[in-house]
């Protein structure tokens, strides 16, 4: 299932449908949903998952990239 790796850059693109985790909510199950509106981490990947910024302007870590064709 590497196609939705949410700790590779290369799977996550702009209008993107994700679950982030918010900084403040490391640790709980506590996600918000969105679309990527821009990419923060420059690095290919990371373990946490790639930091992003959502259409709402919450800032998290990717921790589920939702596949289109299920929504």
């Amino acid at each position: 299932m590497d196609k939705f790796d949410e700790t590779k850059r290369s799977n996550i693109y702009i209008g993107a449908p994700v679950s982030i985790v918010e900084k403040q909510n490391q640790g709980t199950d506590e996600l918000t949903d969105g679309y990527v509106k821009d990419i923060l981490t420059s690095s290919s990947a990371h373990h946490r998952g790639i930091k992003v910024r959502i259409e709402s302007g919450e800032v998290g870590r990717v921790q589920i990239i939702h596949d289109i064709n299920n929504l």
